[in-house]
């Protein structure tokens, strides 16, 4: 289904929601961010309408800039700044496009500057006694621990995770067929932890969980009652194996554990674009903020065990 088309002597606002039709029906995006779009440009669009533009060959540079001077004195951060900008950017290269712009309004504006925090890891020595924290010797222990083991040794998504169906799994290749961000769909491999620790649940544990009620769902994790798990489930799960494992359980998440996958996999000498295919990064940038995580451990390092470092004691 192809979206209307907007013409010419249609209004900015007429063009907003041609743009949003064609990010959900052509390029596919995920809902939470076509409605973020829609936030985000439906705020651009009283902008502008209160400064007497109404085709979107009327915009002009001193517009956008307007609006994002206004969006700061209104105290919007630096983060959701760039947020709405990358949006706008997108619906003027849509109009472009389409012939409706014979300029870009967007001209010598730059997204505005912000740092990147990087995010929070485990070290190695904690994930694994996270992992050896949980125990096997019940179907639920059998099904906590597949799925720690498939969040470090396949840096899935949490949402990935819970969603996980059946038909997804080939344990004979060690494979895993993954639906991401924006119904992207890729391959990801298991390593052979993650691929023991899953086939084990599947043979032992999955069963008596479902016990004699029906396979509604064929999701591969399942709750006590035969639900599938949720995300809320998994995190509440997760906080109370940190604690078990003596771990600070603040420091504990799925997505902390993705993280320490690819932080972990980048120490260990893989490069970036094998670790961004894993990830389901759409961008390499996405990726690239592992190589500072990694210099980051460096430097704790150093100065934790180094005689000059902050934590050594060099010669008296």
């Amino acid at each position: 289904m192809t979206p209307p088309r907007a013409t010419s002597t249609e209004s900015v606002d007429v063009l907003r929601d041609a743009f949003l039709q064609y990010a959900r029906l052509e390029r596919g995006l995920a809902r939470k961010t076509v409605e973020a779009y829609a936030s985000d440009l439906a705020r651009f669009v009283t902008h502008v309408s209160g400064q007497g533009v109404t085709r979107p060959d009327d915009l002009q540079r001193e517009h956008v800039a307007s609006f994002i001077q206004g969006l700061e004195a209104s105290g919007l951060g630096a983060r959701s700044r760039a947020r709405v900008l990358s949006a706008l950017r997108r619906m003027l290269a849509f109009a472009a496009s389409r012939d409706l712009l014979s300029h870009d309004p967007l001209e010598g504006i730059s997204s505005p500057r912000q740092l990147r925090p990087l995010p929070r890891v485990l070290r190695t020595d904690e994930t694994l006694r996270l992992l050896d924290a949980i125990p096997t010797d019940t179907p639920m222990g059998l099904r906590d621990r597949a799925m720690v083991e498939l969040l470090y040794g396949a840096g899935l998504r949490v949402s990935e995770l819970v969603d996980l169906p059946l038909a997804a799994v080939d344990l004979r290749a060690g494979l895993l067929r993954v639906v991401g961000k924006g119904q992207r769909e890729r391959v990801v491999p298991m390593g052979d932890a993650a691929s023991e620790a899953l086939q084990s649940y599947l043979r032992d544990g999955r069963s008596t969980l479902l016990g004699e009620k029906p396979d509604r769902s064929h999701a591969v994790f399942l709750t006590r009652r035969a639900g599938p798990m949720t995300r809320q489930n998994f995190f509440t799960l997760l906080r109370k194996l940190a604690l078990r494992a003596g771990v600070p359980p603040e420091r504990v998440s799925p997505h902390v554990l993705r993280h320490a996958f690819a932080t972990d996999l980048l120490e260990g000498g893989a490069d970036l674009r094998s670790i961004q295919a894993m990830l389901g990064h759409a961008d390499l940038s996405t990726t690239q903020i592992y190589t500072h995580v990694s210099r980051s451990r460096l430097r704790e390092t150093i100065e934790k065990y180094h005689p000059r470092g902050s934590g050594g004691s060099g010669p008296t």
